[in-house]
């Protein structure tokens, strides 16, 4: 089992969560919510209104989002769907935790710290660098951009 920090459109409550939960995708249990220890942009960005994570660290904000366990299908399939490597790159990140709910896993305390798997992308235009950045990723939020779903788009 690998974590994975999940930040977009794959967090609870967002267009694609249900990813997360559909076990033909493979499995993942959801542990807990945390924060990045260092500061990223997580911009909206291209005309599917897509948050990214761009691989500059120090630059933006503390990024908000959820941390899960998922078995090996399901980061295979995590790969399929973030479009690794050509979009995003899966790299490990330092969390702080915020919450954690994961049971039958290593107990960690709010405030401590763990490593999971990010995806994150160093392929983006320059001018994202001066988009808006975001801590906390919503496609309801107030900045009016939101995310338009693979069924939805007219490629």
């Amino acid at each position: 089992m690998a974590r994975v920090f999940v930040y977009g459109t794959l967090k609870k409550g967002q267009p694609n969560s249900y990813r997360m939960f559909d076990t033909t995708n493979g499995q993942a249990k959801f542990l807990g919510h945390a924060r990045t220890v260092e500061k990223y942009p997580l911009v909206i960005a291209g005309r599917y209104n897509i948050p990214f994570l761009l691989n500059v660290p120090g630059k933006g904000q503390r990024v908000q989002g959820e941390i899960y366990s998922v078995d090996d299908q399901m980061l295979k399939f995590l790969d399929w769907f973030e479009s690794c490597p050509e979009m995003y790159q899966r790299t490990q990140v330092l969390l702080e935790v915020e919450e954690w709910v994961g049971e039958g896993e290593e107990k960690l305390e709010v405030g401590s710290t763990t490593v999971a798997f990010i995806y994150s992308t160093t392929t983006y235009e320059p001018e994202w660098l001066q988009f808006p950045t975001f801590d906390n990723y919503d496609t309801h939020g107030d900045h009016g951009l939101p995310y338009v779903s693979r069924e939805a788009r007219d490629d």
